[in-house]
């Protein structure tokens, strides 16, 4: 079953819920990339098969993206998201019994902020999945947004396509090394980072997470 969500007041959190007919107790924080919003049909193919597996599932907006229908996020702001991401999970973490865990993540920008403040506030959340992790804008690998890697204590899988200009599975697979959580990485053979054939592999994600958040 889907329905909005939304709660009010200066962190205003607004999605769309996907609940599930037999619920297991956890929950995933799904969000979108820079130029996308909730409804990115990658999160909404996910969202209704973590539903179908029994998680409460929130596909939601990120504040830049709640003041402007369109347009990149802007950089100076980004710590406004990241606030963004954990009122997310805090808000899941009221919707699920007691002792239940909350997953966070995301597409692109939206994964990078979930991952970033998973290592800025340890135990936000249990587990994150990045898909197409930017590790650094198309063209200038010497740019690696990695500075964090270091403190992330979150067990993390990342998603990524083989010809995503965004980073190399090489460069990715070098990257992760960096990270002292448990880490996994899916590859999407033939996508790049709109990752266009990952909606098809949703129930082999699913299982890669399962494994490494057991």
């Amino acid at each position: 079953m889907q329905q909005r969500f939304e709660t009010g007041g200066p962190g205003r959190i607004e999605g769309i819920l996907h609940r599930p007919e037999e619920p297991g107790g956890d929950a995933f924080a799904l969000t979108h990339g820079a130029g996308a919003n909730l409804y990115a049909p990658l999160l909404r193919h996910l969202a209704r098969a973590l539903a179908e597996a029994g998680y409460l599932a929130l596909c939601y907006n990120l504040p830049f993206r709640l003041e402007r229908p369109t347009g990149p996020p802007f950089p100076a702001q980004a710590a406004r998201d990241r606030e963004g991401v954990a009122g997310a999970v805090e808000a899941l973490r009221g919707l699920i019994p007691r002792g239940g865990r909350v997953f966070a993540g995301g597409h692109s920008y939206g994964g990078r902020q979930s991952a970033m403040v998973a290592a800025e506030r340890a135990g936000l959340a249990d587990g994150l999945l990045l898909l197409s992790y930017p590790l650094h804008p198309p063209g200038k690998p010497e740019q690696k947004r990695t500075g964090f890697f270091s403190e992330l204590r979150t067990p993390a899988l990342f998603v990524h396509g083989a010809a995503d200009p965004f980073g190399s599975i090489a460069d990715l697979n070098e990257a992760i090394q960096l990270i002292p959580a448990r880490t996994d990485l899916v590859i999407v053979e033939g996508a790049g980072h709109a990752l266009e054939r990952a909606a098809a592999m949703c129930a082999e994600i699913l299982a890669r997470f399962q494994a490494l958040t057991r």
